[in-house]
């Protein structure tokens, strides 16, 4: 079982839920902002401590983007981890559209847009 960060933006967020069910029916624990973030909870320290118990950070971009100020964040702390030699791989989601960032056009991502259970099935096999 691996532990899985998955960032997306609020405009995302019933797809990014959808993703996070699916996989926690796969056995992975999921970090998902509404799950952990309770009322009265520092956001910064509770996204803080997902992020460092993550092995995997998955990165939903779409439409909408993925610059929003907490978003951005999110991939970037995990990049920088991961160039740092961290244990923790980033695994980028295309959920309806949209470009992942320049930064990260090198690495392959799973298209969950164009084919949701064939993009669910790349994700899972990349998670270990």
């Amino acid at each position: 079982m691996a532990n899985v960060f998955v960032s997306h933006r609020t405009g995302d967020a019933d797809r990014a839920r959808q993703l996070a069910e699916a996989v926690r029916r796969a056995g992975h624990a999921v970090w998902l902002d509404e799950w952990e973030i309770g009322l009265g909870d520092s956001i910064v320290e509770r996204i803080e401590r997902g992020l460092a118990g993550s092995s995997y950070v998955v990165l939903c971009y779409s439409s909408l983007g993925v610059m929003s100020p907490w978003m951005s964040r999110e991939w970037m702390s995990a990049l920088a981890r991961q160039l740092d030699g961290h244990r923790v791989r980033l695994l980028p989601l295309r959920l309806s559209g949209g470009d992942p960032p320049a930064l990260l056009a090198d690495i392959k991502y799973a298209d969950l847009a164009a084919d949701w259970d064939g993009g669910l099935r790349q994700l899972l096999a990349a998670i270990r």
